[in-house]
């Protein structure tokens, strides 16, 4: 029965609704491999797809155990229940799953490092520093305000950009356009989520973004996350035969309009967790939208 507690306590550590931001770029990589250069291997994909989200549940853990042991997560936070800081996991045990999970995302490499080399080793070893090091060691990412530009970079422009290298063995410029319009989205979730818990964050000397600058201008950043990708999609209609990358996906901002002014009118408190959903689906809407566009013929 402990087992299985402990078992149900570690899969709400990984947090499941946060793992679209893993998951979708690498499928926008796949799928704009193929439009560009009609490349696609099913084995590449599969290990790129579980060894990133590996490194996310990784990262997962290791914040759940550094944020209660800094008193940046407690019992009244106003977010999902943290494991480590309700007392459901010790940080110890927080921290060697963590582990586990990176190792896990060094076996499923292999494969891509075989194909690709030395690249995906080096994308590989900053990736595993900062599953600790956004949160942990001497200088954490996350308590400097340095988050929102993380999750840009991995989570947009690596993430994409590394996944069409992988298929291609290429760097196409136009992963990037693709990975920032996906890092964007992707960035909302971590601003609706430091917004919302710009109190505690404070007192715990988390300086967030929200912290840094106000409530006022960490609701024009959320807007300017949710909003902007669809602006960007317009560079897509300069490109011979792929207006339609920036057509097909573009309703999907209404669900953005509806986020940011939700966030305006609201004041950070437990709605947020329904906001925060609300992105996770807009990230996911925009990539199916975006995917589908880029396997139209």
């Amino acid at each position: 029965m402990e087992s299985v507690s402990r078992f149900r306590s570690l899969l709400l550590a990984a947090r499941p609704k946060t793992l679209p931001a893993a998951v979708a770029p690498v499928v926008i990589g796949c799928a704009l491999s193929w439009r560009l250069t009609t490349q696609f291997s099913f084995l590449l994909a599969a290990a790129t797809l579980l060894s990133t989200l590996a490194i996310q549940i990784a990262t997962n853990y290791f914040n759940d155990a550094v944020d209660a042991r800094k008193g940046a997560d407690t019992s009244a936070r106003l977010g999902p229940t943290r494991a480590t800081a309700a007392g459901l996991v010790s940080p110890r045990t927080m921290l060697a799953a963590g582990t586990i999970a990176a190792l896990i995302a060094i076996l499923f490499s292999l494969p891509i490092v075989a194909a690709r080399g030395w690249p995906i080793i080096g994308i590989g070893l900053v990736s595993l520093f900062f599953t600790y090091g956004y949160t942990g060691g001497p200088a954490p990412l996350a308590y400097r305000g340095l988050g929102e530009c993380f999750v840009i970079l991995f989570f947009g422009l690596i993430a994409v950009g590394g996944t069409v290298f992988v298929q291609t063995g290429q760097w196409l410029p136009l992963a990037w356009l693709a990975g920032t319009q996906s890092g964007l989205l992707s960035t909302a979730l971590i601003a609706i989520n430091n917004l919302r818990d710009i109190d505690e964050d404070s007192r715990s000397n988390k300086r967030t973004l929200a912290v840094r600058f106000g409530p006022a201008n960490a609701r024009l950043m959320i807007a300017a996350w949710c909003l902007l990708p669809a602006l960007l999609g317009f560079l897509w209609t300069r490109q011979p035969n792929l207006s339609h990358l920036c057509w097909l996906p573009l309703p999907s901002a209404l669900l953005g309009l509806l986020i940011t002014i939700l966030v305006a009118r609201t004041p950070p408190s437990r709605a947020y967790n329904r906001f925060l959903a609300l992105a996770a689906l807009h990230l996911v809407l925009w990539a199916t939208l975006f995917t589908t566009a880029c396997l139209h013929s």
